[in-house]
């Protein structure tokens, strides 16, 4: 009898271990990131051929979800080739918008930007490249579990509201100095462990000189508003170039001067601990 009953739960072990429900589920079909640097991805997408392609399913200007492969590793990358300039356009909201600029020129440029921040670690890399006979902007893929706007449309909650307040508030600051004019909740990407990425700048980069709203930056990290302080104008341009102009890199800097004001304003008003972190 005790010999019948351990082979029945051997039995039911392998099973279930066949079945899938011990052990790792990651499904077979599920692709695991490559582990490279930015330099590695960088050459990967400047280099490795593109073997599919098909329309996203999100954003106005219909960018492309490429597949790419260098005969060892295939990875997404998403393609830009928007380069629309118009003394003023309507927009959908109706709005009308002098200078209105929509470049795949931009997504490159937040790249840059982003890392002389420190914020390399939440925006994609960037390069530009022709396929299909244009010239745009290609983009990193990043595996994610949703985007902001479903998680608020599901209720979702993060397991940890702190931290995940703190990403948000960072790359507000980000938005507000790029002024980007559609940071809409489908560029804000939430991974499996809750990560946020930011994507698609195309619309960011304004001759603006104000910030778009001081009262929706109630904090900072300290990395952040410290790199911030030192930034250069020289070193923006140079790093930016040729995907900015004069006057957009100048309208950044300005806008980088109101920014380290306020903070410092909160910080007089209210003490470091309930502005900084």
């Amino acid at each position: 009898m005790r010999n019948r009953r351990i082979w029945l739960v051997l039995t039911v072990v392998l099973c279930l271990i066949s079945a899938g429900w011990l052990g790792a589920q990651t499904p077979a079909n599920q692709p695991s990131e490559p582990a490279l640097t930015e330099e590695q991805m960088k050459e990967f997408l400047l280099h490795a051929n593109v073997t599919a392609s098909r329309h996203t399913s999100v954003g106005i200007t219909s960018p492309w979800r490429l597949t790419l492969s260098d005969g060892k590793i295939t990875h997404d990358a998403i393609f830009q080739s928007i380069d629309e300039r118009k003394s003023s356009m309507q927009l959908a909201d109706g709005r009308t918008e002098l200078n209105f600029v929509d470049s795949y020129h931009y997504n490159i440029a937040g790249y840059e930007l982003g890392k002389l921040l420190g914020l390399g670690d939440v925006i994609p890399v960037y390069v530009g490249r022709e396929w299909n006979k244009q010239q745009g902007a290609l983009g990193w893929w990043v595996t994610v579990k949703m985007d902001e706007g479903t998680r608020l449309k599901q209720k979702l909650e993060p397991p940890n509201p702190d931290a995940w307040n703190k990403q948000m508030f960072n790359l507000r600051v980000f938005d507000q100095l790029i002024y980007d004019t559609d940071a809409n909740l489908t560029n804000f990407l939430v991974t499996a462990d809750w990560k946020l990425w930011r994507v698609d700048f195309s619309r960011a980069f304004r001759l603006n000189q104000d910030l778009q709203s001081a009262k929706d930056l109630p904090m900072v990290g300290r990395d952040l508003l410290a790199k911030l302080e030192v930034l250069k104008r020289d070193e923006v341009l140079a790093n930016t170039k040729p995907h900015l102009t004069n006057s957009e890199v100048a309208a950044v800097m300005v806008r980088r001067d109101k920014l380290v004001a306020h903070f410092k304003q909160l910080v007089a008003q209210q003490g470091e601990s309930k502005v900084l972190f």
